[in-house]
């Protein structure tokens, strides 16, 4: 009972209208693919040997004048090159027979490729340039030779068995016979180092060139060895969609690796995803919905076998449903082009999801919007005086015609107007993004724009009072024109619509200009806060008596009581300690006189520091000299 709960759990998250299967929802298509043929043409003209052997291997040239000078440049290149011998050979070899070119290979570097396999080769990379370097100059390698280099395959996978290494034991091992089926075990350590992004993309660490290495390779040698596919078909998605991220690349290395990846997941008939997605902006009409979806690969090709069956779940934003199995038809003779007539289910403007599935095997969930049309039912301009002393008098106008009459409306006046917008489909009254009305004067070129705001019965209104609002026109009086603009993303008929024409008349007539200087502004001049005034000099005086009194107390009491000075010696550390002191007295008194608190410290830290070590000599001393006496007594 719990297995059969976990399945039907299972199932019904797997059938989830937010979860697609098998399907991606972007593709290489021609802009992509026109773009990567420039990166392909620029290739040719840069100075990287690798760069125009890919470059070379995806466009051929026809014309002999363009063949010729690159024959020679990939033959100086090849020299000046300082990529790897067996790589540079690689490039210069390929490029060489992609090109034509009607010079010979120097045998001496045809010895030494021929040579190579013979020698102990030091990589996985090695083997594999070695090995396409004789596929591309057509030479078979015997059994025993072949034999000889999976040894030695084996023996490097041990040592280094990093993504890099095993991308190109993968790519070299369907060129090496049966006994390289060994690496067929080695996939699945491989696919399970994928890193996953945001629960979307697949991919290796090393980038595009890693990743594409081990896909490509993992799947030539499934392919080969008649093995499972090496990815499951969630995996194959994410991996897609990592290889469409990276669909901006600049150089012709990564364009071709790139389109080498997508052919390899394509191709791979029972895990492939396809490319399901909207034909334009997913706007559609209400008077006319016709639901286009382009169903290809990920190269912007049409599916084989064609999908047999497309049915669509259309879904309200309310999560009601529309139509459950609505038929998706081909239009197109290329079969990448697929229709479904939302005509006759009427839907009304708002938002709806499309879930799509294709012969039971893609499903893919698409949103788009359906469109309304807005209608003007009715619209009333008028003048009423700002006090409300006189009727308002009003006067309908039918969209899109213009009042007649010009109306006129002073600095005690206030412009009004009124409009009613509904549903065309439905005639009940609609709210929209944006109602603005717009007053603009032909003869200055100046306008000004107002928000219409809508009232509790649903109608717009704009209420603008002449008087107040003079400043907003600089106080310029003559003819406006008066404008309704209606917007929404959801209508497909958004209009502007000239209603009438109004003469204001203010009360200053005149134009209120911003005041403008030219030249040079006058000079800043900083002035720090003025000093707070000093005490009167007798406060002084008192204060500093009042510190020079326990120095004079002192004085007098040593003149009655008499100084002992008995213990005071001419030793070093008497002298030193009296002097330090005598200095930090002295150095306080001037800084009570000019210094400041940082230059006072810079001095008198060395001043303490001696008088500190001489004063601890000097008690040092008293206390022995205490000691002696004591012990003689």
């Amino acid at each position: 009972m719990l297995k059969l709960g976990l399945v039907i759990f299972c199932v019904l998250v797997a059938s989830g209208p937010t979860w697609s299967a098998r399907t991606v929802d972007s593709h290489l298509g021609q802009k992509d693919l026109s773009r990567l043929q420039k990166v392909f043409v620029d290739g040719f003209g840069s100075s990287d040997l690798q760069s125009i052997f890919f470059s070379s291997l995806n466009i051929q040239l026809t014309d002999a004048t363009q063949k010729e000078p690159l024959c020679k440049k990939i033959a100086t290149l090849h020299s000046e090159s300082k990529l790897n011998s067996f790589e540079k050979d690689y490039y210069y070899i390929g490029a060489s027979r992609n090109l034509g070119c009607s010079a010979k290979i120097d045998e001496g570097l045809l010895s030494k490729v021929y040579s190579s396999l013979n020698s102990e080769l030091g990589s996985s990379q090695e083997i594999f340039y070695r090995v396409v370097t004789h596929k591309v100059l057509g030479v078979e390698i015997n059994e025993a030779t072949q034999g000889k280099l999976v040894k030695r395959l084996q023996e490097l996978l041990k040592k280094d068995d990093t993504l890099s290494g095993l991308g190109y034991a993968f790519n070299v091992a369907p060129l090496l016979g049966a006994s390289a089926s060994f690496i067929a075990n080695r996939v699945e350590d491989a696919i399970v180092q994928a890193d996953e992004v945001d629960g979307k993309l697949l991919q290796f660490e090393g980038g595009l060139s890693i990743t594409s290495l081990i896909i490509n390779g993992a799947f030539g040698v499934s392919k080969t060895f008649n093995k499972p596919v090496p990815v499951t078909a969630d995996q194959a998605v994410k991996f897609a969609n990592y290889f469409l991220s990276r669909r901006s690349v600049q150089t012709a290395k990564g364009a071709h690796v790139l389109i080498e990846a997508l052919k390899t997941i394509s191709g791979a008939d029972k895990i492939a995803p396809v490319c399901v997605q909207l034909i334009g902006n997913g706007q559609l009409d209400a008077q006319s919905p016709t639901l286009n979806v382009a169903v290809v690969d990920l190269l912007g090709k049409p599916l084989s076998p064609a999908p047999k069956v497309i049915n669509a779940k259309i879904i309200r934003k309310d999560s009601s449903v529309l139509a459950d199995k609505l038929a998706v038809a081909s239009k197109s003779s290329d079969k990448t082009t697929y229709v479904a007539d939302l005509a006759s289910l009427k839907p009304a403007r708002g938002v709806y999801q499309a879930e799509l599935s294709a012969d039971g095997v893609y499903t893919q969930t698409l949103q788009f919007k359906i469109l309304g049309r807005v209608k003007v039912q009715s619209l009333e301009v008028g003048i009423a005086e700002s006090d409300a002393s006189a009727a308002t008098r009003k006067q309908s106008v039918t969209y899109p015609g213009k009042l007649q009459e010009v109306l006129s409306a002073d600095s005690t006046q206030k412009l009004l107007l009124k409009a009613v917008l509904v549903d065309e489909s439905t005639s009940k009254p609609l709210a929209v993004h944006q109602a603005f009305v717009r007053l603009y004067n032909k003869k200055t070129d100046k306008e000004i724009i107002f928000v219409a705001e809508q009232d509790s019965s649903k109608a717009y209104k704009f209420d603008m009072d002449v008087g107040n609002n003079g400043k907003n026109f600089n106080y310029q009086s003559g003819t406006y024109s008066i404008y309704l603009t209606v917007g929404d993303s959801s209508l497909s008929n958004s209009f502007e619509w000239l209603v009438a024409e109004v003469q204001l008349k203010f009360n200053e007539d005149k134009e209120v200009k911003p005041k403008t200087t030219s030249g040079p502004l006058p000079e800043i001049i900083h002035q720090f806060r003025v000093p707070d005034n000093r005490p009167p000099r007798i406060v002084s005086d008192i204060f500093t008596g009042l510190c020079i009194t326990p120095l004079v107390l002192l004085f007098v009491f040593w003149g009655k009581l008499g100084i002992n000075v008995s213990n005071l010696t001419l030793a070093p550390s008497t002298i030193g300690f009296h002097l330090g002191f005598g200095g930090i007295l002295v150095l306080f008194f001037v800084f009570w006189l000019q210094l400041n608190m940082f230059q006072t410290l810079r001095l008198l830290i060395p001043i303490a520091v001696f008088t500190f070590l001489a004063g601890n000599r000097l008690l040092r001393r008293l206390y022995a000299q205490r000691n002696s006496k004591a012990s003689a007594s």
